[in-house]
């Protein structure tokens, strides 16, 4: 399976109620990296994969500059844990690659869920992704493929 955690793109401001958090949108920098990420993205994916986003707005948003079909899920919301992330996912059992868009903390969360056991506070930036890999039965270890971030997608080709 193959899990790639992709961080939403800068946001307007944060707003103090939840219903107003839900609605932020992306800023026009956020809109460009994410369009950046996504398009570097598509090229790197299998034909077939799932993609999840929270529900948020500018997890929306950021999953829409991927031009693919995803399905918003509530696991994977503002108020989510890493245990909840990972079994909407299916891994490490799902045998595709699923790409899930969402939030900080939570995102780092997963990743040091599934490489030290327990959840903690590791960073991933926004736009940026963290993609983990794991060959199955044969080989269960997980493994890093890639961690990168617009800036750098940006210069490749």
């Amino acid at each position: 399976m193959e899990l790639i955690l992709w961080r939403h793109a800068e946001a307007e401001p944060h707003a103090a109620d939840r219903a107003g958090d839900q609605l932020r949108e992306l800023t026009a920098k956020g809109a460009r990296h994410a369009s950046r990420m996504g398009a570097w993205l598509d090229r790197q994916l299998p034909s077939h994969c799932r993609i999840l986003s929270s529900p948020a707005a500018r997890c929306v948003q950021t999953a829409q500059a991927l031009g693919r079909k995803f399905t918003t899920a509530e696991a994977l919301n503002t108020d989510s844990t890493a245990e909840r992330i990972l079994e909407a996912a299916g891994w490490p059992a799902n045998r595709h690659t699923v790409v899930v868009v969402g939030h900080q903390p939570v995102l780092g969360h997963v990743a040091s869920l599934i490489f030290s056991g327990t959840a903690q506070d590791w960073k991933i930036r926004k736009a940026s992704v963290f993609w983990i890999a794991s060959k199955g039965d044969d080989d269960p270890a997980p493994f890093v493929r890639l961690a990168v971030g617009p800036d750098i997608v940006g210069k490749l080709r």
